[in-house]
């Protein structure tokens, strides 16, 4: 994951006792960035309730904390997320008790800012019920993907996951069909049936879906490809599988 510089949409704190009191006030850190040699008691402090928070941490030199900001730091630099993160455990459950089929849409690996925003104001339109994205190798939830939203990333759940894998096995234990979008499937989208509890995944433009994601799909689906491009940005694949179970559901 390419470490971004903080925007003028989102908060940032900095130091480690600072970054702590944000943990203990129950701010959704988004990311931490720790100087690659601390070794002090309060960093392993912090480290702990970064974990406990399934908040992803690069340790990286000086001269990147640096270039981030010129106050004094403490080797810390926390990311302040401008949403809360949802409980996916607790979503599921009450979808079903309100009578509704749950319809989660699952990002491996998406980086850009652009398309995640571009991609949760298609779900939010879509009425999916919330975005799961794994908290490390994944976008920022950061101000510019909430501006790139069109605000949907205010109406729709984010559910951040520190194992991805586990996610999708409590998915399917709740009853979800876990369906890949992937080019590689000889099934196509339109002769899969999609009208129950649903999970889409998709995958990164560069590497698609993670193998170990990919088994625990219960059916691989393409979009049908008429043209000589061998494949769609993830954004636009989206829209198209996101309205295919929107039209079924019809």
């Amino acid at each position: 994951m390419t470490m971004e510089t903080p925007s003028q949409h989102q908060d940032v704190i900095f130091g480690i006792r600072p970054a702590i009191e944000a943990f203990e006030a129950g701010k959704q850190v988004d990311k931490l960035l720790i100087l690659s040699t601390s070794g002090s008691t309060l960093t392993g402090e912090l480290l702990r309730l970064a974990k406990q928070n399934a908040v992803p941490v690069q340790k990286v030199p000086m001269e990147k904390l640096n270039r981030i900001t010129r106050k004094n730091h403490q080797g810390v630099i926390a990311f302040i997320s401008p949403i809360t993160y949802g409980s996916l455990e607790q979503l599921i459950p009450t979808l079903y008790e309100e009578g509704r089929s749950p319809f989660i849409l699952v990002l491996d690996r998406v980086t850009d800012v652009r398309n995640f925003g571009a991609l949760a104001r298609t779900a939010e339109a879509a009425g999916v019920d919330a975005i799961l994205i794994p908290s490390r190798g994944s976008v920022s939830v950061s101000g510019d993907a909430v501006k790139t939203s069109a605000g949907a990333l205010h109406r729709i759940p984010v559910c951040r996951e520190d194992n991805l894998k586990i996610a999708l096995e409590f998915l399917k234990m709740s009853g979800l069909k876990i369906a890949a979008i992937s080019e590689k499937s000889t099934e196509t989208l339109w002769q899969a049936n999609l009208k129950g509890p649903i999970a889409l995944i998709l995958g990164s433009e560069e590497d698609g879906i993670s193998p170990e994601y990919l088994k625990k799909a219960d059916v691989h689906l393409s979009i049908p490809m008429i043209g000589k491009v061998a494949s769609l940005n993830v954004s636009v694949a989206a829209g198209i599988a996101l309205y295919e179970v929107v039209r079924q559901r019809e």
